[in-house]
């Protein structure tokens, strides 16, 4: 076997079973990793230097074949409800089978770090028969200094093979895509699919099953920091802002995705970047948008001009997931630590298409582990087949797809941590005012900046608060630079009679969709839900 490149060499691919290779390149750069990806017809070379690639038939995540190997450790650990289990047998038959497929195959390799605290940081080593997916990875975790690679010794190991289809009856697979995770033993195998995000994501989920065990809380969040060094988390789904308003240039970029919460503060998952790129431009995102013309950057089903290799991020003609995976440090304002201190705030974004929430409240403890738990967004009619009016979304802890464990293990650690650190939580609503989506306006940028800055320098704090009726949590009554009306939602409708009606409908869906969680939280947190206030 031919291999190239800085690597462990007592502690090399065979330790994993990766036997009769026709060679192995070990955590190459961007260069060499360009070099190997045009070589084998992988992408193209935009004109301003990314590296555009495709994913074929997977142009996201495939959250159906995503299972966990369910033994006796895991049986009473994982939350069964929401992931599927793979025998020990389906397992090992999967891994031998891939190993297999991988002989006389070249491949390439990256030994990198999840987590920039180093006390709770996890090797990674990740093994791919494509190029650009190991510059991908390369990007989103954490390079170690050249030196290290020498004696890097793996906590967990990826293999994936896109080539390799697994089979339902062999593998217990579901369909020939399999992502299969065995986190006693630290693997996972993916197969079947060339969506690199499904490496970034089993990194994600492996954390969310170690730390919380450790009292570190995994979150699918941004964060950034402050002069003063005030630090604040912003969960929220996809479309709520959680990437575009934690990107404030008077504040530093931690991290756009995944934190952990630990003992020392909070720390960024990743070295990089997975950004949208789908409508993305030069005026609504300059610091994303400059990302895409360097050297280094991976454009995911972009659609390129052939002529002019000039990207067009308004087509969706391949999806509209498109996406840029870049390395941190592209982001001017990034921190180069990937560190802070314990927040000072925590904000939870929704994008409420019902016109109900205002937009901005302030929660105690037990709410916030409640609406934590909830993680509520809306949909709006037109962004899926079959959307004629508002729909409520609710994934808990603002990632369900990526939580093995229970979500009641994760809210109680995040409230004991509220707590201990006496951090102030608000809920934010970039979505709709004066009625809801198609009636209503989009809740504007320049109010929800303005609120924002409000609440993280500390001043909201002291402004007067009502209660709403409707949730419970308290709603300041006036802050300067906001349309006063803004602020009590029920003002904001022409139709009053109309407002109440869709918030009592909302209020049923927090309600309803909650009830799975009450046997698993304290009457504090029941008693938080909307409607309890009259």
């Amino acid at each position: 076997m031919s291999e190239t490149g800085l690597r462990n060499p007592s502690f090399g691919a065979e330790a994993f079973g990766l036997k009769w290779l026709s060679a192995l390149y070990w955590n190459f750069g961007a260069a060499e990793l360009y070099e190997q990806a045009l070589r084998r017809g992988e992408g193209i070379v935009t004109a301003d230097g990314a590296l555009a690639v495709e994913t074929g038939s997977h142009t996201g995540r495939s959250p159906q074949d995503k299972f966990i190997l369910r033994d006796a450790a895991t049986e009473s650990e994982i939350w069964w409800d929401n992931n599927k289990g793979v025998s020990r047998e389906n397992f090992d038959r999967l891994m031998a089978d891939m190993l297999a497929h991988a002989a006389n195959r070249e491949l390439f390799a990256q030994d990198l770090h999840a987590g920039a605290d180093t006390a709770e940081r996890v090797n990674v080593r990740v093994f791919t028969e494509k190029a650009w997916h190991s510059l991908f990875i390369r990007n989103l975790l954490i390079r170690p200094a050249p030196d290290a690679l020498q004696s890097f010794v793996p906590k967990l190991t990826i293999l994936d093979l896109p080539s390799f289809k697994a089979s339902p009856d062999r593998h217990g697979a579901r369909t020939e895509t399999m992502i299969a995770c065995d986190f006693s033993r630290g693997i996972v195998l993916i197969a079947g699919t060339s969506y690199a995000g499904e490496m970034k994501k089993a990194v994600f989920t492996y954390l969310n099953y170690t730390l919380p065990a450790k009292g570190v809380m995994p979150m699918h969040c941004s964060a950034n920091v402050g002069p003063a060094g005030d630090s604040a988390i912003f969960f929220g789904l996809s479309g709520t802002g959680k990437t575009t308003l934690s990107a404030d240039p008077a504040r530093t970029l931690i991290g756009d995705d995944e934190h952990g919460w630990g003992a020392s503060g909070i720390f960024n998952f990743e070295g990089g970047c997975y950004a949208k790129t789908i409508k993305l431009s030069a005026e609504a995102e300059p610091e994303i948008y400059a990302t895409t013309k360097r050297f280094g950057t991976v454009l995911e089903n972009v659609v390129i001009d052939p002529a002019t290799r000039r990207p067009d991020f308004d087509s969706a003609a391949k999806t509209e997931n498109t996406r840029a995976a870049y390395p941190l440090d592209f982001i001017s304002n990034a921190s180069e630590t990937g560190t802070a201190g314990h927040p000072k705030a925590i904000v939870m974004l929704t994008a409420d298409a019902f016109g109900v929430m205002p937009p901005i409240a302030r929660l105690t403890p037990a709410q916030a582990m409640y609406h934590f738990l909830s993680g509520y967004t809306a949909k709006v009619a037109g962004t899926e087949k079959g959307v004629t009016e508002p729909q409520a979304t609710f994934s808990t802890c603002f990632g369900a797809p990526f939580m093995p464990r229970h979500p009641a293990e994760y809210g109680n650690l995040l409230r004991a941590l509220i707590a201990e650190h006496g951090v102030s939580c608000w809920l934010v609503n970039t979505g709709w005012t004066g009625g809801a989506f198609g009636t209503g306006r989009r809740m504007p940028i320049k109010a929800t900046r303005t609120l924002l800055t409000a609440a993280l320098s500390g001043s909201l704090g002291g402004a007067r608060f009502y209660t709403d009726r409707n949730f419970g949590f308290q709603v300041p009554t006036d802050v300067p630079g906001v349309e006063p009306h803004l602020l009590h939602p029920r003002k904001t409708w022409q139709d009053k009679a109309g407002y109440d009606a869709q918030a009592a409908r909302l209020v049923g869906m927090f309600v309803k969709n909650f009830e799975k969680f009450e046997r698993h939280v304290d009457k504090e947190v029941v008693d938080a839900a909307p409607g309890m206030v009259a």
